[in-house]
């Protein structure tokens, strides 16, 4: 990815969230702020497993419609992320005839499973055709521009959100709607439990406690914006995504490579898009899924970006706060950074037993100030997708300022 001119940078200028904190990105921070969410006892019947339980977005909050798209009936997934999407255009003061050539890229793994699960616990065993929730939110925020389903697992919000940024890059779009959405999945649930990654627990990243990852629900929708675009209408940006970069470790269907090369990879290769150094980074959002292993190939990645710094440089957990949102995870991330750049804040992590193989710095007692001009973001997924994405703050507030 070649670095842009500066009308070409791709700003951040709306913003939506669905999760276990509540509605809009307001609730979000001020859950996060709050200490996060508490897991729940996913509302399935036969959970033969032995973990049970999910960070879970309030039922009451899903709306109910869309209730079909095309003919086809949709679960909690598409219907979150088309109210996200619905939040961030309206954050953003994108309306009306504007959104027509908007294009959506949107990440889900599992997307509209807990609909077709729902329907086999009722006895119905004919099979709901997919449909791929971009084009479901796209229909309904009246884009007519081509949309993006990027399905890279666990990295795929993150995929997303580097598609969006080349797309603005490239003056394909002045304006893109990116990010991810994940509904409960019963299926998913039961593949971690079999492969000993999930924890019954809670969420534990970097804990020497950790058994595994505990998944979330929700959507996190950002609206993506050329500077000159934005200048010109008068938005006033959250941040800036200023630096992207993908990595495979082509080592194992499920494990991270030991070595963690091609995670330092691509953060290095993030940091050089966006121009920046390791120096320019004031707080890094891991991927931090509490599964053993992941936890410690990242922490001592993180040493080798960083150095001795790593000790002193704060790490926010937001999966410990809001569950691993799969799909939506490297959305989360990319939203949470840009809230943390607005209010130039690093929430307070959770209470953490830390395991002294994970050295990193988890500050516990309070929010501490961002102190540095960049956000770090780490997303990764089975098959070894890596993709690391450098968040900025905008000089000034206004669109198009120096950076």
């Amino acid at each position: 990815m070649s670095t842009p001119g500066g009308d070409r940078r791709a700003l951040i200028t709306g913003l939506g969230a669905i999760s276990c904190l509540g509605v809009g990105p307001t609730a979000y921070w001020n859950g996060l702020l709050a200490g996060g969410g508490e897991p729940a006892e996913v509302p399935f019947p036969h959970l033969n497993m032995r973990a049970t339980k999910m960070y879970l977005a309030d039922r009451a909050w899903i709306p109910a419609e869309p209730s079909r798209h095309a003919g086809v009936e949709l679960g909690g997934s598409p219907r979150m992320a088309v109210a996200a999407a619905e939040q961030a255009l309206a954050d953003a003061g994108v309306a009306g005839e504007a959104r027509a050539a908007v294009p959506v890229v949107l990440g889900a793994e599992l997307g509209n499973a807990d609909l077709q699960e729902l329907r086999r616990d009722a006895g119905r065993t004919a099979w709901t055709p997919l449909t791929p929730a971009a084009a479901v939110v796209a229909a309904r925020t009246g884009s007519r521009a081509a949309p993006i389903s990027v399905g890279n697992a666990c990295s795929a919000g993150g995929y997303a959100l580097t598609i969006a940024l080349d797309m603005i890059r490239a003056g394909e779009a002045d304006t893109v709607l990116a990010g991810g959405a994940e509904g409960i999945t019963r299926a998913g649930m039961g593949a971690f439990d079999r492969l000993g990654a999930a924890d019954p627990v809670r969420c534990r990243p970097f804990d020497r406690n950790r058994a595994g990852t505990m998944f979330g629900d929700g959507a996190a929708m950002i609206v993506l914006e050329a500077a000159g675009h934005a200048r010109a209408r008068g938005a006033t940006p959250y941040a800036e995504l200023a630096g992207a970069a993908w990595s495979c470790d082509a080592y194992h269907p499920t494990a991270p490579d030991p070595s963690g090369d091609q995670v330092v990879r691509a953060m290095t290769g993030a940091l050089a898009d966006a121009g920046l150094d390791a120096a320019d980074v004031g707080c890094v959002i891991p991927h931090g899924t509490g599964t053993p292993l992941n936890d410690v190939v990242e922490s001592r990645a993180l040493h080798r970006m960083f150095g001795a710094r790593t000790r002193e440089l704060p790490l926010f957990s937001l999966k410990a706060m809001i569950g691993h949102t799969t799909g939506a995870a490297g959305a989360f991330a990319c939203l949470t950074a840009a809230l943390v750049l607005r209010h130039r804040t690093v929430p307070a992590n959770r209470p953490v037993d830390q395991d002294p193989e994970c050295d990193v710095h988890l500050p516990r007692e309070r929010p501490v100030r961002l102190e540095a001009p960049a956000v770090l973001v780490n997303t990764y997924a089975f098959g070894g997708n890596n993709a690391s994405l450098i968040v900025t703050g905008v000089t000034g507030g206004r669109a198009g300022g120096p950076r």
